[in-house]
């Protein structure tokens, strides 16, 4: 698994339901763990396996976190993380270091190691690089998704997410500066909007009032029956996206 990939996208939200229930009934994908270890941080959590992309969501179970904090400052709800698997975290730690962006934490939970960046130096998400040692399937070992989570991946409504959509007041500007923390160039994607690409997603970044993760783009195999259950669960909807946990699902076919 030499190559950068989409790891894991991180959801914030106050309460863990109804956003992890919804996702499951919408979307039609399972919770494959609640990771215990992360209630040290005074949070809770559930993934969902999106094929071998996972989705999280944390929610603050005390005051005082850092999940709380940003729920305060993003008015309640949204893109927390983008997590990014690579052959080598710590030496991406240190180049980010000498482009001026602090490390704030650092993971060691053998085979898995951690590196995530200081949200404020990254703008708009936390940027974490992980690597598990002995991985080199995309669907071997990761420690933060559970023991078992490939048994959890449910294809018959969502088969991938495809991107991950950050805004700013200056895209172009924010795509640059994600480009060189993560070392992959800015490319064009649809609407001449910059992008970058990695194997198995891509980031896009567009116009915005304030700097934020703000939506995900899924493949589904049926999208006006996924639009469906979203209003049925009373999800704001428009068109082929809807509003759950504080971003945009947009929806593909």
């Amino acid at each position: 698994m030499g190559e950068m990939r989409l790891r894991q996208v991180c959801l914030v939200a106050p309460h863990l339901e109804p956003v992890v229930g919804d996702i499951a009934a919408i979307m039609g994908l399972e919770v494959c763990y609640r990771d215990p270890g992360v209630a040290k941080y005074g949070l809770e959590n559930a993934l969902l396996p999106v094929d071998s992309t996972l989705l999280e969501v944390v929610a603050p179970t005390q005051d005082g976190t850092a999940a709380g904090r940003f729920l305060d400052k993003s008015r309640g709800f949204g893109g927390y993380m983008a997590i990014f698997s690579c052959d080598d975290p710590d030496e991406l730690g240190r180049h980010a270091q000498q482009i001026g962006v602090r490390i704030a934490n650092v993971i060691e939970h053998a085979p898995y190691r951690g590196v995530q960046l200081h949200p404020r130096d990254c703008r708009a998400a936390f940027i974490e690089f992980n690597h598990t040692e002995g991985s080199d399937n995309i669907f071997g070992v990761y420690p933060p998704a559970g023991p078992d989570w490939p048994r959890s991946i449910r294809t018959d409504t969502t088969l991938a997410l495809l991107g991950v959509e950050l805004q700013s007041p200056d895209p172009e500007d924010l795509a640059r500066h994600w480009s060189r923390i993560i070392g992959v160039d800015v490319s064009r994607g649809e609407h001449d909007a910059p992008q970058i690409v990695l194997p198995n997603a891509y980031l896009r970044f567009m116009p915005g009032g304030n700097e934020a993760l703000t939506g995900l783009t899924f493949k589904v195999r049926d999208v006006a029956q996924v639009i469906d259950a979203a209003r049925t669960r009373g999800c704001p909807c428009g068109g082929e996206n809807f509003l759950l946990g504080g971003v945009t699902f947009h929806i593909v076919g």
